[in-house]
């Protein structure tokens, strides 16, 4: 390994000293579901490649190891489980300093630039590229794969698929209220004051009086008009909305200090605090409720939550219908995923390779879309014979193809998060978002002095040693 990571680096990047405990817990796990090893025990020419984390769900994984074995039968997959209380990075950094790292791993969006710069992972450029699948130009959607793959002009992995936030909507209350829900047409989404105006209009407390009326009654509410979630990949969305970025993707600089990523913001924060269709976070707290049981009570009208949600969103009493999110100066919305990597030091990193690839093929890649849980990054899952096959009732309700071809590849934007970004934003960033959310400042009044010193910390965090 060319860049080696101290412990001292180690301790400083976890945030914690990972004792025997911890390290006795990354051994290789029984096959997800089963409690056992398989029965079918490896050979003795057989390569084990271990990956840390779960790819997809426990429940598929072991059909998705047998398909893998009969495709290699010289190579064994070994699940690594994450330990319980530990991060992925803690963990993996654990193991690389212990000298028994696992061959592959799943990587979050939000670490995988400070792994790549670690020397945790290994560049597997010269690998895709030999790939006549993966190395043509149409096969990925493009710019987003490139931004999220590409870190220093290197690829140190591949982007499982893609997620991303829209509208969630109880069918029967759009029916029984007689009003028009939004559209998955992006090119038909709502403008802000028109979404703005029917949250209004769909938010009611218990005596039928809306935001407004002189005897509105904030404290006691039959129904919200909408939930926007304010965590980042929710917030980012509304921040693209609005002709602005989160991070500027030339000088890795952190933009929220920005004119138009402030008023996006503030836009959120209003809904709640000026206008009063949003719950508020003690009034969410009281109810007790996820997005998925605010929809089934129809306690809130639309709620914002992630793709992966139409997983289990579908099921609820009364229909669950999608749209796209309303336009401040256009569509936008957030593109996010994990990374599958090989890890530096894999022993055979060839045999790594291969487990990625299948991880990253269209038969992989549309279990997972068919669910619900997934959104494609491949090309050949889009096109309309496959969305005929994968994207489909009851999963999927009629129009999600507009989301799947048109709203997430045209308007959908990867968060490029640097290194240090996640120290930055905690230190700096999540305490006035705190803030804003709750009323007690306004975005323009404490987002400038948070963005300067959140961008000093990921300065400084460049450019400390690796070793």
């Amino acid at each position: 390994m060319n860049q080696q990571v101290s412990r001292r680096r180690f301790l400083h990047y976890s945030g914690a000293a990972l004792g025997t405990a911890v390290l006795a817990a990354c051994q290789p796990a029984a096959p997800a579901g089963s409690g056992e090893m398989s029965e079918e025990q490896p050979s003795a020419e057989r390569v084990q490649i271990e990956f840390l984390g779960m790819p997809g769900s426990p429940d598929l994984i072991p059909e998705e190891q047998e398909l893998f074995h009969d495709e290699n039968p010289d190579i064994e997959w070994v699940l690594v489980q994450q330990a319980q209380g530990t991060s992925r990075l803690e963990q993996l950094m654990a193991l690389v300093v212990a000298g028994t790292p696992p061959d592959t791993s799943r990587i979050e969006s939000d670490v995988y630039r400070t792994f790549a710069h670690l020397g945790l992972l290994l560049p597997i450029t010269s690998y895709i590229e030999a790939d006549p699948e993966f190395s043509a130009p149409d096969y990925w959607i493009q710019p987003q794969e490139n931004d999220r793959q590409v870190y220093q002009g290197e690829s140190y992995g591949i982007g499982s698929c893609w997620v991303a936030p829209h509208f969630y909507y109880n069918v029967s209350l759009f029916e029984e209220l007689g009003v028009e829900p939004p559209s998955n047409d992006p090119e038909e989404a709502w403008g802000w004051d028109d979404f703005l105006a029917i949250a209004t209009d769909l938010t009611v407390d218990v005596n039928g009086n809306h935001p407004g009326d002189t005897d509105f009654d904030a404290n006691n509410m039959e129904r919200w008009g909408v939930n926007w979630p304010t965590w980042w990949i929710p917030l980012h969305a509304a921040v693209q909305s609005n002709g602005s970025d989160w991070i500027d993707a030339e000088s890795e600089q952190l933009v929220l200090d920005s004119p138009e990523a402030m008023q996006a913001l503030q836009n959120i924060a209003d809904l709640r605090i000026a206008h009063g269709v949003m719950p508020r976070t003690e009034a969410l707290e009281a109810l007790g409720m996820g997005g998925t049981q605010l929809l089934e009570t129809k306690k809130v009208a639309l709620q914002v939550d992630g793709s992966w949600a139409l997983s289990w969103n579908w099921e609820i009493e009364g229909g669950i219908g999608t749209a796209v999110l309303p336009a401040m100066q256009r569509p936008g919305t957030d593109m996010q995923a994990h990374l599958v990597t090989v890890v530096k030091d894999a022993e055979n990193p060839d045999a790594a390779f291969e487990l990625i690839r299948f991880l990253s093929s269209p038969w992989y890649q549309e279990r997972y879309c068919r669910s619900g849980l997934w959104l494609p990054s491949q090309n050949a899952l889009m096109t309309d014979e496959s969305i005929a096959d994968w994207c489909v009732l009851p999963q999927h309700p009629p129009g999600y193809e507009k989301i799947v071809t048109e709203y997430a590849p045209n308007y959908g934007h990867y968060l490029t998060m640097p290194v240090g970004y996640v120290k930055a934003a905690e230190t700096a960033i999540n305490p006035v978002f705190s803030q804003i959310f709750n009323g007690e400042a306004r975005a323009e009044d404490v987002l400038p002095a948070a963005v300067a010193e959140a961008n000093q910390i990921m300065e400084t965090e460049q450019a400390r040693p690796t070793s």
